[in-house]
């Protein structure tokens, strides 16, 4: 069985990250407003009845934002822990389930395992989906490289990988100090350096797709990312995701080799 994937957005301004298979689908995180998650959606030919559940990956606003309008709008339950759950109102409580490292959560053919991150949040954790033996991770949000995340990483078809800083322009820019210690310090982002690094010397053989994620909007330039990944790809397909708009959506097989984006296929879904 193939998995279906798309960044709806992906960026300070918002996060929210779609996987799914042909029966059911997850969101990780929902950061944008409800109408513009069904806006994004339906561009993409995506149904939010496929939707079975949220996953959050930390309390700040960029992730959270959208959850409770969306949840109460689709009856949707929120898989959270109880130390992010404190700073998340506006849920129905009954619609709560609550998360801890390295559990996973069954949802029809989709296997969803949460393990913790260094990020400047309560309890932040990380998600790797599976479907049979397609294995997408979502990864963002990151202050260091651990071994966790390397041991996750090296078994995905495909990621959402956070390259979040050039380390130039975060040097040369107009961010106060504190705040440049805050985000290239262990619980902040990942740099292009670090990400390229986990991507060239722990990127399985049989990953097909990287989608890099959550990119500075002053410390970063789309550009820059996409060239710096692609002469390392060695054929996987990188797609760096908007802070603006959705990207297409991609088969992830384990079997066959997708390279295209569905939309540019004529697929539908």
């Amino acid at each position: 069985m193939s998995l279906f994937i798309t960044s709806l957005n992906s960026g300070s301004n918002g996060n929210c990250y779609y996987v799914g298979n042909d029966q059911e689908a997850i969101l990780v995180d929902v950061g944008i407003s409800c109408r513009e998650t069904e806006k994004r959606m339906t561009r993409l030919g995506l149904s939010m009845q496929k939707v079975k559940a949220i996953f959050v990956s930390h309390e700040h606003s960029d992730h959270i934002r959208g959850i409770p309008v969306l949840a109460k709008k689709y009856q949707l339950p929120v898989y959270i822990t109880p130390g992010t759950l404190m700073h998340l109102s506006g849920v129905d409580h009954f619609k709560v389930h609550h998360l801890s490292a390295f559990q996973t959560v069954v949802i029809g053919d989709l296997e969803v395992t949460s393990f913790p991150k260094m990020h400047d949040a309560s309890e932040p954790h990380s998600f790797i989906v599976s479907c049979r033996n397609v294995k997408v991770g979502v990864f963002t949000d990151l202050g260091i490289v651990c071994d966790q995340l390397i041991r996750y990483f090296s078994q995905c078809h495909a990621a959402f990988l956070e390259a979040n800083y050039d380390d130039d322009m975060l040097d040369k820019g107009g961010y106060p100090y504190y705040l440049k210690q805050r985000i290239r310090g262990g619980k902040g982002h990942l740099s292009n350096k670090q990400a390229l690094g986990l991507f060239t010397t722990h990127r399985p053989p049989h990953m097909t797709h990287l989608l890099l994620s959550h990119l500075s909007k002053n410390n970063n330039d789309p550009k820059l990312v996409e060239d710096l990944f692609t002469n390392c790809a060695d054929g996987i397909n990188i797609i760096v995701a908007s802070r603006h708009e959705e990207t297409p959506v991609y088969y992830i097989s384990s079997t066959v080799v997708q390279h295209e984006p569905l939309g540019q296929l004529g697929l539908s879904f």
